[in-house]
């Protein structure tokens, strides 16, 4: 039987380390796993008790609304002004989307075609770069400016600049969208509101839609506070930008999320999402209202136990001779491989951990090319734990 979209797509490389986790798990082995970023931190209580309370309501279990019921829209919308200072109307400049693949996915559908191309940071998170070639468009990847020296987040962001600019230049024809995501993962880089007034202006010179993946909104480290691109004066002329629930507030398996700015945009999303679904499920929409509006600090709890997870983390690697230099945001650590160890490729490495470790990471090589010599850390564990597998490290990195 022959299929469509997906003939093209790679082997999924962490697939090797899932199945080790899992044989050595069978064998009665405590596998410490920092691979998958999978949330671990509960969510808002508040949220839990308004999705029972609202689940026992019959009315709550017909069809919902595709673009989200008004007050969820109005929510994040009060949520915007709050934390960025950025008003949105909530009828024309919101969409709600079920997570912020989903939104990502299809506002590549409307925006991208067989003969157009797209420009995406390299490393990536792999639905960046898959979105856009599901919905037939070239694909140019761009060097994130990252090596195995351990740049710092904002070196890598502003040499991405510099090479997007180049890469706009030899492109032909040239890109309709530039993806991008900051705090970034898997590399951790991260940017300031200048650096986003730069890239606004550069899509407003070159008529270019930029869609920002903002997944990491609320993690920032010692202060930093990740900025929108929607803060920038005119951004929505030429930008939409992707929020969810999945991470501040730790509610990765609601599948909330919502693509807000340029309104043209999210009126295309809107009305190609009519055709595809009925929205998240009602009760899930009603709790995600009353979190945002009741439990906003949420994120600041969830940020400060990331802070501490990456310390304990980036403390014991260093600790042991493994020099990470600790991020500035995101709910990971992207580790240059020890040069003792670097031949061995991101993939080899990983396994080689998972067996003689029992801990797992990413292997850099699943997020492109460029992500061969790191391997990436989820910060997933609790700080015991964490500490626990650096212990483990020491004694596995002889070399080190």
């Amino acid at each position: 039987m022959e299929f469509r979209r997906i003939n093209g797509l790679p082997p999924y490389v962490f697939a090797a380390i899932d199945q080790m986790k899992l044989e050595a798990r069978r064998a009665g082995r405590d596998v410490i796993d920092l691979g998958f970023g999978n949330p671990d931190i509960p969510s808002p209580p508040i949220a839990v008790e308004k999705l029972a309370e609202a689940a026992r309501n019959p009315r709550n279990h017909r069809y919902s609304a595709s673009r989200g019921i008004p007050k969820l829209r109005l929510a994040v919308a009060d949520l915007y002004d709050r934390r960025f200072g950025v008003q949105l109307d909530p009828d024309t400049e919101v969409v709600t989307t079920i997570g912020a693949k989903e939104g990502l996915s299809h506002v590549m559908w409307v925006l991208l075609g067989p003969g157009d191309s797209v420009l995406v940071p390299s490393p990536s998170y792999p639905i960046h770069i898959y979105a856009p070639l599901f919905a037939g468009a070239e694909v140019r990847q761009v060097r994130l400016g990252v090596s195995a020296t351990g740049d710092s987040e904002v070196s890598k962001g502003e040499e991405f600049f510099g090479n997007l600019v180049d890469a706009w230049e030899s492109a032909w024809p040239k890109p309709r969208v530039i993806v991008i995501s900051f705090p970034h993962n898997p590399t951790t880089a991260c940017v300031d509101l200048e650096w986003m007034s730069r890239i606004v202006s550069f899509a407003r010179e070159h008529e270019i839609v930029v869609v920002h993946d903002f997944a990491y909104a609320d993690i920032g480290f010692d202060g930093f506070k990740p900025p929108s691109i929607l803060q920038v004066p005119g951004a929505k002329d030429v930008a939409v930008e992707l929020y969810t629930l999945t991470k501040g507030f730790s509610m990765a398996g609601w599948r909330v999320a919502f693509m807000v700015g340029n309104r043209e945009v999210v009126a295309a999303l809107t009305k190609l999402k009519s055709y595809l679904d009925y929205g998240t499920f009602q009760p899930i929409q009603i709790a995600a209202i009353v979190t945002m509006n009741e439990a906003s600090e949420y994120p600041l709890e969830v940020n400060a136990c990331y802070q501490a997870r990456r310390d304990a983390l980036c403390g014991g690697l260093q600790r042991i001779g493994w020099e990470v230099p600790p991020p500035m945001g995101t709910m990971f650590v992207w580790a240059p491989i020890p040069e003792p160890y670097r031949e061995m490729g991101s993939l080899e490495f990983a396994k080689f951990l998972v067996a003689e470790a029992d801990v797992a990471c990413s292997p850099g090589i699943g997020f492109g090319p460029g992500g061969d010599a790191y391997v990436r850390f989820a910060l997933i564990e609790n700080e015991q734990r964490t500490l626990q597998a650096t212990r483990s490290l020491k004694r596995t990195l002889t070399k080190l």
